[in-house]
């Protein structure tokens, strides 16, 4: 590779508006004017095939027609321009960075650099940002706080929690293990002991806290971390090795599904459709994340799940009729 990946970076945004101007561009003078090797041309172009649009299928994707000597730019994906933030896009984007900043772990010398260009190119939004207090929502109320207390004291919670995919309250007494942050949402980790498993618990789920005088005593080979938040580096939800395989065939907009749930199976079909394979933690809880996908998504099995979707979408139609 030649230089750091920034300099690649920057290479490849470079490259897209070069190619639109130069169709049929030789290889070694592309590669000259940019300063590489014709070998790490051939790798940045081979790279910028899989460079696009979300949705990242056919016509989503750059693409280009690369030969032996030559090479023309078919597709830009509209990133041919520089990128133009609103107002409120750059705001957004510098409270952002200022909480990136503030993550540890995080390099902070190099968010701080780009925070400086953003502020200097967004004027009056820059100054806005720096009256925007940055705080966690999950230190807001309070309720972290005293969750870490009980971590810290080792003690048992009874907690009234709500779960959305039933769309139900429940108490139960949790042995708290663990907090943990993913994507700016706060969760407990914990032995359930109404489940007798560990289960994961959005602290702005939780109605109602109480710590308990007993000891917080998770199943046996079950570890306790120490309190405190930590950074976790994968998916919260991770269903058991039991829970129904579920498989939909979605469209371009709701394939947010594959990066939102842990998928077993994507396949790309033609057409543009995608055949999508993902555990559910009940067929409940896949019945309403259908139904909320509405036309867009179609339901290929388990045949249990597809009689439940054709029930609710028949009620839902009876209602409409006279």
């Amino acid at each position: 590779m030649s230089g750091t990946g920034t300099d690649r970076l920057a290479r490849l945004l470079a490259l897209v508006p070069y190619l639109q101007a130069r169709p049929g561009a030789l290889i070694s003078e592309v590669a000259a004017d940019h300063g590489v090797s014709e070998r790490q041309l051939r790798d940045d172009l081979q790279l910028l095939f899989v460079c696009g649009l979300p949705g990242y299928g056919p016509g989503d994707l750059i693409d280009m027609s690369l030969d032996d000597d030559t090479v023309t730019l078919t597709y830009h994906a509209e990133l041919d321009r520089p990128l133009r933030l609103t107002a409120d896009e750059a705001l957004a984007l510098i409270v952002a960075l200022r909480a990136l900043g503030e993550t540890p772990g995080v390099d902070g010398a190099a968010v701080g650099r780009a925070l400086a260009k953003v502020e200097s190119a967004a004027g009056e939004a820059g100054r806005s940002a720096q009256r925007v207090a940055i705080t966690g929502g999950y230190e807001d109320t309070g309720l972290a706080a005293r969750v870490r207390g009980a971590l810290e004291r080792g003690r048992a919670l009874r907690i009234v929690y709500y779960t959305a995919g039933r769309d139900a309250t429940s108490e139960r007494v949790i042995d708290p293990m663990r907090l943990l942050v993913v994507d700016g949402r706060a969760y407990l980790e914990a032995w359930c002991r109404r489940a007798e498993a560990v289960r994961m618990f959005r602290l702005d789920r939780i109605d109602e806290l109480t710590e308990l005088t007993e000891p917080s005593v998770p199943a046996r080979g079950i570890g306790v971390a120490d309190g405190g938040f930590r950074l976790a580096d994968g998916a919260v939800f991770e269903p058991p090795a039991d829970s129904p395989l579920v498989t939909l065939r979605v469209g371009l907009g709701s394939r947010w599904v594959t990066e939102y749930y842990p998928c077993e199976d994507v396949r790309a079909e033609p057409g543009g459709t995608w055949l999508v394979t993902l555990k559910a933690s009940d067929l409940e809880w896949a019945r309403r994340i259908v139904m909320g996908l509405g036309e867009d998504a179609e339901v290929v099995g388990p045949p249990e799940l597809v009689e439940l979707v054709r029930s609710e979408a028949r009620a839902a139609l009876a209602a409409y009729s006279v």
